[in-house]
């Protein structure tokens, strides 16, 4: 089994859209993989001190133990932290959590291996990368 972490905009599982800023995406939608199969698929409000809670998002990610994070980017300290925990960390290239996730399985992710500075982490910060 392989789990997946998702910074989305929207709960509504496969079909949200992730978010262009990792650290304030509003949910994480998790995403457990049996073989080349989703097995389930689950929406976490991000209730890090972004959103008036406790903890960064990082930490709060590694609580729900992925395997790996799709993200359009994030700051270095973040991705440290998930290289320091062993979670890989993909750039996505695609719009909805279904797509990365097919995207993910075709072995067509690159991994992220330093961090933007930028605010946003979608396009803009792809471009600087």
């Amino acid at each position: 089994m392989v789990r997946l972490v998702i910074p989305t905009e929207e709960g509504n599982g496969l079909d949200a859209r992730l978010s262009q800023h990792f650290g304030r995406a509003p949910y994480f939608v998790v995403v457990e993989i049996q073989g080349d199969k989703v097995a389930s698929v689950q929406a976490v409000p991000n209730q890090s001190e972004h959103f008036g809670g406790y903890g960064l998002p990082p930490d709060l990610i590694l609580q729900l133990r992925p395997d790996a994070v799709i993200t359009f980017g994030m700051g270095p300290r973040a991705i440290s932290r998930f290289q320091e925990a062993g979670v890989a960390v993909y750039r996505a290239q695609s719009e909805t959590v279904k797509e990365v996730v097919e995207a993910y399985l075709q072995g067509k992710l690159e991994e992220l291996t330093e961090g933007c500075g930028k605010s946003r982490h979608g396009e803009e910060c792809q471009k600087h990368q």
